[in-house]
């Protein structure tokens, strides 16, 4: 099922346009939820307008005068929502997914400037009393990074670094965006003009490792001075790309693959023909004897539940020998997973003797999502999404800056003159002959 959430700070909800623009966020992009922030509308109100908008449940937390006004709204037939706690400026809800096992924390905040500690001693608080996957959708009026901010004052470092240490604490990550850099603008002229990224949305680890897929797209600005901000927890498929050969190093615990790497170099003489023979053959060898360790472990764990069953009613000598046998290859098999995950996720050190396969797959993930090109924008500021067209427009690059328009120029005869120093014929032939026995002593 595509599973999607949009965040927006619409600037007021009683606009003529706040409907219509609704309307075509959830037609463009249907979202399973959507927040609503700086509504400024409340109470009574609040639920009139949300209830013409194409959701069937919400949550309203109360204006502060004319400013606030927070609100979560979604389908009951797509998502089960259990609200756990709100305020003026957050929302927290426990989400479950219709048809799915799916279950995860969802907090929604968006803070006056004057109170956003207020908020960061609720989050930390909420991260001491669970462990569960949790997404944090706000906008925190505060940038991040200097490069989260155009223009203005250059960003406060105190108050970013207690925008980070609230995020540490939380174990809260950024997967990073498609779309255009800022979310916000003051729609000044250049000379004032000012834009940030404060419309975010933070994972932790668990989650990160619930949705390996999910990404952030910042969608078209109009209507109000924010972005809406979608997070596509699983984005429909672009169909199947081809994968890469790539040299697993747990492939060197196994007896049999030195015999794959022989057979290539044997067989075959230029560099190039091994090397496309060695990733065949490796590829094969891989497919049909080494297999997926993943399911090896799945199995090896399936097998000793059946024997250690058996031996509790029958105990028996094979039973038990062969129970040795497959803690011994499980064993094995949890240090070729721990080599596996150790190179992907390209982390250096590690604890010694501790198997934290989840550490290293978290790992894995973020550096995929920061090195994943979802989009990119050619010469005229327009983005390329399509996955085709953004290979074509960076092979083109490549292709620009390793062309040249010089024209070759012939080399000129060597200069040489009858001063130049030369050898004799006796001096030319004690270089070139063999190294005796009295000069290697």
């Amino acid at each position: 099922m595509i599973m999607n959430i949009i965040i927006w700070n619409c600037r007021g909800a009683l606009k003529p346009s706040f409907q219509t623009h609704v309307r075509e966020l959830v037609h463009n992009h249907n979202p399973a939820i959507l927040v609503l922030m700086e509504t400024k509308v409340g109470g009574e109100r609040a639920r009139e307008i949300s209830g013409r908008l194409p959701f069937d449940n919400a949550i309203h937390t109360n204006t502060v005068g004319y400013a606030g006004g927070l609100w979560m709204l979604w389908n009951s037939d797509r998502v089960e929502v259990t609200s756990l706690a709100n305020t003026e400026q957050e929302i927290h809800t426990i989400i479950k997914v219709m048809n799915s096992d799916s279950c995860w924390l969802f907090t929604a905040a968006s803070p006056k400037s004057a109170e956003r500690h207020i908020l960061w001693d609720n989050l930390n608080k909420v991260a001491e009393l669970h462990n569960m996957p949790w997404v944090l959708a706000t906008n925190f009026n505060e940038p991040l990074l200097d490069d989260d901010k155009f223009g203005g004052r250059a960003v406060s470092i105190n108050r970013s670094l207690h925008f980070k240490d609230c995020l540490d604490n939380c174990n809260m990550m950024d997967i990073g965006f498609s779309g255009p850099r800022f979310t916000w603008t003051n729609k000044r002229e250049v000379q004032a003009l000012i834009q940030e990224r404060i419309d975010r949305f933070f994972v932790n680890p668990n989650w990160c490792l619930l949705f390996p897929e999910a990404k952030v797209v910042h969608l078209t600005r109009c209507h109000s001075d924010h972005c809406p901000v979608l997070l596509e927890l699983t984005p429909a498929s672009r169909g199947a790309r081809k994968r890469l050969f790539k040299f697993q190093t747990c492939w060197l615990t196994d007896l049999t693959f030195p015999k794959v790497v022989s057979q290539a170099w044997e067989q075959t003489h230029s560099l190039a023909e091994v090397v496309e023979k060695f990733t065949k053959d490796a590829g094969l060898w891989n497919k049909v004897h080494f297999g997926n360790i993943f399911a090896k472990n799945k199995n090896i764990k399936a097998r000793l539940n059946g024997i250690q069953r058996a031996v509790s009613v029958k105990p028996s000598s094979f039973l038990l020998n062969l129970e040795q046998d497959l803690l011994k290859e499980l064993d094995l098999i949890l240090r070729q997973e721990e080599e596996l995950w150790t190179m992907k996720s390209r982390v250096n050190w590690m604890i010694q003797g501790e198997r934290n396969t989840g550490f290293y797959h978290a790992s894995t993930l973020i550096r995929r999502k920061r090195n994943q090109i979802l989009a990119i924008k050619d010469a005229m500021g327009e983005w390329i999404y399509e996955e085709a067209e953004v290979k074509a427009f960076i092979r083109n690059g490549f292709n620009d800056i390793y062309t040249t328009s010089l024209s070759s120029v012939s080399r000129s005869e060597a200069y040489s003159t009858q001063w130049q120093a030369s050898l004799t014929e006796e001096e030319k032939a004690n270089i070139s002959g063999g190294v005796s026995d009295a000069e290697v002593k």
